[in-house]
């Protein structure tokens, strides 16, 4: 990214008298992984493209606490969400976007209960609707005419029933979208969720990630398009796994989006 990102936070735009339009949640991968990192800056990268009046917390975000859950602390889970929304609730937050599906699923499902209500969406979402208020143009560049697979994250697909919009932007850029035998509402996990991504692998014959690379591989794909930076870790381990780097690529949507006309 060579041109500056303007990335303001919360109590920059309070300190301003200002209520931006949205939050972006960045979340810890977003924030600390190499990677991750990468899909943050293009999300960033479309959201001043399209003006959108945003902020991030910085370092006032903590993580939402899904790991832990999931891991079967509740305890844990519970005080970093009562943290979060005491946060959230003082900036007097609305609207949430995040690139997370598991920031996603706990902040619109799980916080609620614990006093903390919003308007959660996931980023496909957004750039969904940015594109539909005409405040995004997508055009087709360097995917045009590409084959693209889309993995479906179990939090976004299966959880909260958004299947559509990730493939809508796919499309936008021309690319020719094929679908892996496992996917929507049958769409096969990457082996990340339910905090594993944090644990060594159980005894068995076949790493879940080996066997979703492998109905991504079956497609024959130029690129794998992801939603999620968990599974765009774990493609990424898989197209390694089969020496595949050199030639397909594991990308997320807004990267494919961010990056369509930068040629």
């Amino acid at each position: 990214m060579s041109e500056q990102l303007k990335v303001p936070t919360m109590a920059e735009s309070m300190a301003a008298g200002k209520q931006p339009e949205v939050l972006f949640w960045v979340g810890c991968a977003g924030s600390f992984d190499d990677r991750a990192k990468k899909i943050t800056k293009a999300f960033v990268k479309l959201l001043n493209k399209s003006n959108v009046d945003f902020a991030v917390l910085g370092a006032e975000e903590s993580c939402t606490g899904d790991p832990a859950k999931r891991a079967g602390n509740e305890f844990l889970f519970q005080m970093q969400a009562v943290t979060n929304i005491e946060v959230l609730n003082a900036y007097e937050i609305k609207n949430i976007v995040t690139t997370c599906p598991h920031c996603f699923n706990t902040l619109k499902n799980e916080y609620p209960s614990l006093g903390g209500n919003y308007k959660v969406v996931h980023h496909t979402q957004f750039l969904r609707d940015l594109l539909e208020e005409g405040r995004l143009t997508i055009e087709g560049g360097q995917f045009k005419g590409k084959r693209i697979t889309f993995h479906d994250p179990c939090y976004l697909g299966r959880a909260n029933n958004v299947y559509e919009a990730p493939r809508e932007l796919i499309r936008k850029l021309d690319a020719e979208l094929v679908e892996m035998k496992s996917c929507k509402s049958r769409g096969l996990c990457c082996g990340a969720g339910g905090a594993q991504m944090f644990k060594d692998a159980e005894p068995g014959n076949k790493e879940v990630n080996i066997e979703r690379t492998e109905q991504a591989l079956d497609t024959k794909p130029e690129i794998i398009a992801a939603g999620c930076p968990f599974c765009n870790t774990m493609m990424t381990d898989g197209v390694k796994n089969k020496e595949k780097e050199g030639q397909i690529a594991v990308m997320d949507v807004a990267e494919l989006i961010a990056n369509a006309e930068d040629l």
